[in-house]
């Protein structure tokens, strides 16, 4: 828990001020939360499908990340009916709908620079 008067808050609420991007980088920012929206649009849509998509993250990890993203209305959760024990899937909002064009574009842009596209200098 951050204190509201601290430097990295007050420097946070700055940035978010200035532009609106800095607010954006902030709800997907950490390592995980971009391909866990990815996942998710590409039906990967409950927690056991969310794991075996990315089995590198741990469960906590997992759990947290989601937490997260429900938090910014990227997504939300919800209860399958008639299911024991109850079943859950996560079910993106038109906000985290509309990211998924700008993940594919931020993922076309590295593998432009991953395959080693000439850097130049504009002037």
């Amino acid at each position: 828990m951050r204190k509201e008067t601290s430097t990295n808050v007050i420097n946070e609420q700055f940035l978010f001020q200035v532009c609106e991007l800095n607010s954006a980088i902030a709800m997907i920012s950490g390592r995980w939360k971009s391909q866990i929206v990815y996942s998710i649009s590409k039906g990967n849509n409950r927690f056991h499908l969310l794991k075996r998509e990315l089995p590198n993250i741990s469960e906590q990890v997992l759990g947290r990340q989601l937490k997260e993203l429900e938090t910014h209305a990227i997504l939300v959760k919800r209860e399958i009916p008639d299911t024991v024990p109850v079943g859950i899937e996560y079910l993106l909002t038109s906000k985290g709908n509309d990211l998924i064009p700008i993940l594919e574009s931020l993922c076309n842009w590295g593998k432009v620079y991953a395959d080693g596209k000439e850097i130049s200098i504009s002037v």
